[in-house]
Order: structure tokens, then C-alpha cells, then sequence
């Protein structure tokens, strides 16, 4: 197999950590006998100083002309005075958009050996395996009108939450296929009871429900389900809801793993897929060789799952991540005691290493 990754490691702690997903990659590329060619490109701030725009139009074209995206992180405080439509996170939202990228899979799954790192209780979190599947075009990140306005008395800001009968229908398709591959349970997320966009959502997820009587359904207010993420987290097999829920809902499942530097996440929708860890370019600690490169190393292994069909390749990473663990090897943001702390770059190549063994 030979497939070209477009690489765009952005801005922060995507500098240190994508390096080291490359290598990984590679390394499997080398070990099962496919040709793996890493192309950079330059998106989200860094893009923004060398070229005045967050998606240039080189970097697009890349990303069309790829089979599949590896992003690291974009944002940082030096650009937050731009105005909204040059900010880094457009790159991102940009790339979601033009690629076509509708589903967000995100994945909250516990190492064994990471059950004491958890906030919640052993007993809680033990055997936790949620892939929440967040809408990622539609909803309010993108619908119109929006904006802040002048009025008599001061400002007035709004945003507009709209869903429409097709950007449910292949939301609610992709959660009940990917459902069929697990436990064949979804819950679908919404606010039903106050919000119009969601009982259409709720509507139409029962609609195409129809077309998969072997997996079960059942709906639950997003104020519910949050309580309910921490409550018993093991009662949750695919959760699907929408670009806002899933936004934060995700990131609530991510920290009953122990940290959110530990998680993946695959956008799919087209026939380039878009892979990249759930957490933000961390402008606080980048530089400082501290980051947990984990959840980008575990993105590489859902590109190899979902975009190349390759599972005994994302197996092996996924053997390597927990054989790691299971060393006792840590970042910081995992840490615990009698472990042994690792740099970025270090816990890669150690990673690397049990990838080889």
C-alpha cells in the first residue's frame, strides 16, 4: 500500500507531538510493508504569520490531493486580536467544511493501567469503551444568521442552531453502522423538550433507526446525559448528537480516561479523512517537551482503521500505547506515583520501541 498523508502539525504543542505520530507511522509502514509519504503543510497561526491566512489555499489543495489529514493543534493567545474570520481555529473549521468532514468519531476508552489516574472511582471508570460520533458541519457552529450587532442599550450577539432532515440522516447512518462493529447500542443526545432543531433531530434519528432493527436506540436529554457520563459512564456504547453537545459532551468523556492528552479522534465524511488528538494546541506548556503525545499516536491507528482498512496495523499500535503503560512509563498529566516520567519525545520513542519489540 502507498498513501500520502498531508501532515500539518499547526500551532503549540502540535509541533512537538505530531513528530512524533510520524515516526510511528513509519515505523509501521516499515514493519508491514507499506509506503507511508508524510507531506507538511502549514495551517492555524503559523500559517497565519507566513502567509496572512489560517487554510492557505496550498495547504487545501494538499489536503484535497492526500489521502488522508494529520493535524496537530491550532490557536494561541498572539493571534486571539484577530478579527473572527483570521483566527487559527478557522483553519480548522475550514478543513471540516471543504473536505466534507460531517462525522466526528471520538473514542473514550481506559488502559487497564491508567485506572488510578481517573477522577471518578476505579469501580466507576473500570471497562469504560464510549466512541461518542458528533456532528461536525452543521448546528451552530455554522448556521446563519450570526454575529454581534448594535443596539440601543449596548450589543447584541447570537448564533443560529439549524439542522436540516440530510445532516441528521448521515450523522444517525454512521452511528448506527459504526454501532454495528461494537455493542449495537446508540444513544442519540438532543434537547427535545425546548429545542425545535432537536426534535427534528430526534425525528429523523428515529426515521433511519427503521433500517437497523439489530441495534437498539434509545434517546436522552443532554443535560441527563452529562450527569449520566459521570454516574455510569458503562452504560454508554456509541453516543451520536450534535456539533455543540458532542463538543463538550466528548470532552467530558475524554477526562473519565485520566486525561484528555490521551484521546484520538477521526472526522470522516469524504474519501479524505481527517485524524488529530481532542485536545487544544496547549500554548502554556509547548516548548517545554512536556506534552502527551498519546492521542496523536492513537489518531495514527484510527487513520489506519478507518481510512486504510488496516486493524492488525492499528492493533499494534494500540499494543504498543498499552505495553508502554503497562511499564509504568508517564507524561506529567498522567502521573503517578513509582512512575517513571517521560518528555514528549521520549514517551514516542518508547512507544516506538514496544512497536518493534
Amino acid at each position: 500500500m502507498n498513501k500520502q498523508i498531508a501532515v500539518l502539525a499547526g500551532d503549540g504543542i502540535g509541533q512537538e507531538i505530531v513528530p512524533q505520530a510520524v515516526k510511528v507511522l513509519k515505523a509501521i509502514g516499515e514493519r508491514f510493508g507499506h509506503q507511508f509519504d508524510c507531506v507538511d503543510g502549514e495551517a492555524g497561526g503559523q500559517a497565519i504569520d507566513a502567509t496572512g491566512v489560517p487554510l492557505p489555499s496550498e495547504t487545501l489543495a494538499l489536503a484535497r490531493n492526500s489521502d488522508a489529514v494529520l493535524l496537530g493543534a491550532v490557536g494561541g493567545p498572539q493571534w486571539e486580536t484577530l478579527e473572527y474570520e483570521r483566527r487559527p481555529e478557522r483553519a480548522l473549521l475550514g478543513l471540516r467544511e471543504q473536505l466534507g468532514l460531517f462525522a466526528n468519531l471520538r473514542p473514550a476508552k481506559i488502559y487497564s493501567a491508567l485506572l488510578g489516574a481517573s477522577s471518578l472511582k476505579r469501580e466507576v471508570v473500570e471497562g469504560i469503551d464510549i466512541l461518542v460520533v458528533r456532528e461536525l458541519t452543521g448546528g451552530i457552529y455554522f448556521g446563519k444568521p450570526k454575529g454581534i450587532e448594535t443596539t440601543p442599550t449596548g450589543q447584541r450577539g447570537f448564533n443560529t442552531e439549524v439542522y436540516t432532515t440530510e445532516e441528521v440522516t448521515r450523522i444517525a447512518d454512521m452511528a448506527f453502522k459504526t454501532a454495528r462493529k461494537r455493542r449495537r447500542h446508540v444513544t442519540s443526545v438532543d434537547k427535545a423538550n425546548v429545542l425545535e432543531s432537536s426534535e427534528l433531530w430526534r425525528h429523523v434519528v428515529v426515521a433511519v433507526h427503521q433500517n437497523y432493527p439489530d441495534v437498539e436506540l434509545r434517546h436522552m436529554y443532554v443535560d441527563n446525559c452529562a450527569m449520566q457520563l459521570v454516574r455510569n459512564p458503562r452504560q454508554f456504547d456509541v453516543i451520536v448528537t450534535s456539533n455543540l453537545f458532542g463538543d463538550i459532551l466528548s470532552d467530558e468523556a475524554a477526562m473519565l480516561t485520566g486525561s484528555i492528552g490521551m484521546l484520538p479522534s477521526a472526522s470522516l465524511g469524504s474519501t479524505v479523512g481527517m485524524y488529530e488528538p481532542i485536545h487544544g494546541s496547549a500554548p502554556d506548556i509547548a516548548g517545554k517537551n512536556i506534552a502527551n503525545p498519546i492521542g496523536t499516536i492513537a489518531s495514527i491507528a484510527m487513520m489506519l482503521a478507518y481510512s486504510f482498512d488496516l486493524t492488525k496495523e492499528a492493533e499494534a499500535i494500540d499494543r504498543a500505547i498499552h505495553t508502554t503503560l503497562s511499564q509504568g512509563y508517564r507524561t506529567t498529566d498522567i502521573a503517578s506515583p513509582g512512575a517513571t516520567i517521560l518528555g514528549t519525545k521520549e514517551m514516542g520513542e518508547t512507544i516506538l520501541k514496544n512497536l518493534q519489540a
